[in-house]
């Protein structure tokens, strides 16, 4: 599954949120409709059996609730991929990376052998279930963790002990910090903190290019893995580092560096950090410090300025906007218009940015911003995920085209206005920037409810005041264990108020959708090639 992630520490975020964000992108040739949902603790299974794998996984008995994005065609599986619990922490999953021979020849992926021949017969060979993937990773693991940490230690325990049939960059986060996972092989893994000053671009490759396995081994301040992959490591002569000169370097030692990757890959790594630090570095001609086709564009960097929602959803739906790689440019050629793989694609599924917000009472800190289909010509908008259900114009969507479904409705006005870029971009910029305010003050509304509720915290306040003063609101002004966090999003008249901000946003939405389809319909239909500018009246 082709996707691209972004991760930005509290400390480089505009309100001092952590924010985890990914595009989920459907193979070539395919659409995946999406769905938004709330999975209660009495729908959750006990024993989870995999579509693609048909691995029996026996689950806890104490799941969580928490929100998914799962397919609405299941006949390849859930794939919840993104969503936020109710102990407020967030887990996007995954983005498929790469790695290469020397890895998977060391710890071969665990793949689905089916049955040969039929049972009672000579020679019959039963079927040899394979190991977990990004079909089950949110459904796994998300209900049953309470910090971002005990993500990577649930699914890395799991991929111990199941293995993996493809290799994956998950993403955990919650107030405090944000840990990115990948799996290294079939039963191999590897998690790193990002910096809370940093953010981090994620490709569709094997990403982490510095790691500390003595922290890993020891304190785990800031990194974790498996439990014998200082051993893996030495056995098949992994590490590349040159003694004395570098640090151990996970992406040239697990990774893949194909001519391919120059192709789909870095040059998404190159146009996300080239629009967050565009002085920072020479980015284009031929004294460029770093390529579209560089193996050296960094894992994190501190930004420079603080990154917003904003930021976020233009870099996730971008196509090299400014340079002559742009598919709906006049830079550049024909050729150089189409050589690099855009980040804003046609067979996107979902982009999902979930915030965490420290400056909120734990009752209401989560917010789940969520679109579908092709992003340069969707909205992002935001919904709260500690509720009782989602709207109907997200969770219904159906495998049947149709505009009363927010997935199919924008499926529609892209391949519309793909069509005819230039006449249709100033419609759309028109409809993105009203949904995003309109968001934008649908949550701060909702915020005001929930205050009213709950009742101020003057201690709470004062402290967040003393934030505001010193510019640094990145600090917990509620902070709780988790059972306490647990307890407090369960208070039903706050989620009664947050379903219905959800419930006004999707309603908006749907009017501002309909009225883009209308302008947009109208603008296309008027260049159809058997178009006549004479009258009939």
């Amino acid at each position: 599954m082709s996707c691209t992630t972004i991760l930005v520490g509290r400390d480089a975020s505009y309100d001092g949120s952590t924010i985890i964000a990914r595009n989920e992108d459907s193979c070539f040739g395919e659409f995946d409709p999406k769905r938004f949902v709330v999975v209660k603790p009495a729908d959750q299974p006990r024993a989870y059996t995999t579509v693609q794998s048909h691995l029996t996984v026996a689950l806890p008995d104490d799941p969580l609730q928490y929100t998914a994005v799962p397919n609405a065609d299941l006949h390849i599986g859930e794939w919840g991929e993104a969503g936020v619990n109710e102990a407020n922490v967030a887990m996007s999953a995954t983005e498929t990376i790469t790695t290469n021979e020397r890895v998977l020849g060391a710890d071969p992926l665990v793949e689905y052998v089916p049955a040969k021949g039929a049972e009672g017969e000579d020679g019959y060979e039963p079927a040899v279930p394979g190991g977990l993937g990004e079909e089950d990773f949110v459904t796994v693991v998300l209900p049953y963790i309470t910090t971002a940490r005990e993500g990577v230690e649930r699914l890395g325990a799991l991929l111990e002990e199941y293995g993996t049939y493809e290799s994956n960059g998950v993403a955990f986060s919650d107030a405090n910090e944000i840990w990115w996972f990948e799996s290294v092989g079939g039963h191999h893994w590897i998690a790193k903190r990002v910096p809370d000053d940093c953010y981090v671009t994620m490709p569709n490759q094997l990403g982490i290019d510095e790691f500390d396995l003595d922290d890993a081994f020891g304190a785990q301040q800031d990194c974790m893995c498996s439990a014998d992959l200082r051993e893996f490591i030495a056995r098949n002569h992994l590490d590349l580092s040159v003694e004395g000169l570098s640090a151990f370097d996970p992406r040239s030692a697990f990774g893949s560096h194909s001519d391919a990757d120059h192709v789909y890959n870095t040059p998404r790594a190159w146009y996300m950090q080239r629009y967050f630090n565009p002085y920072d570095e020479v980015w284009d001609g031929p004294d460029a410090d770093h390529k579209p086709t560089g193996d050296d564009i960094p894992w994190a960097r501190q930004p420079e300025r603080k990154i917003t929602v904003e930021d976020i959803k233009y870099v996730l739906s971008s196509h090299y906007q400014g340079t002559e790689y742009d598919p709906y440019g006049t830079l550049g050629t024909e050729a150089t218009r189409h050589l690099f793989r855009p980040i804003g694609i046609n067979r996107q599924n979902h982009l999902a940015v979930m915030q965490i917000r420290p400056y909120r009472p734990q009752v209401n800190r989560a917010v789940q911003w969520l679109t579908y289909a092709s992003n340069p010509f969707n909205a992002l908008v935001p919904f709260f995920p500690n509720v009782d259900d989602t709207p109907a114009y997200l969770r219904d969507t159906t495998t049947r085209v149709t505009t009363e479904n927010m997935y199919w409705e924008n499926r529609i006005i892209a391949a519309l206005c793909d069509a005819q870029f230039a006449e249709t971009s100033a419609a759309v910029e028109r409809f993105q920037q009203k949904m995003g305010a309109l968001g934008n003050r649908i949550v701060a509304a909702a915020d005001a409810r929930v205050d009213e509720l709950v009742g101020a915290d003057a201690q709470a306040e004062e402290k967040l005041d003393e934030q505001y003063e010193a510019d640094d609101i990145s600090e917990d002004i509620e902070p709780m264990e988790p059972a306490d966090i647990i307890a407090a999003v369960r208070n039903a008249d706050v989620r009664a108020a947050l379903e219905q901000a959800n419930n006004e946003m999707a309603a908006q939405l749907k009017d501002g959708t309909d009225d883009l389809l209308n302008s947009v319909l109208y603008t296309v239909s008027m260049k159809m090639r058997n178009g006549y500018n004479r009258s009939d009246n």
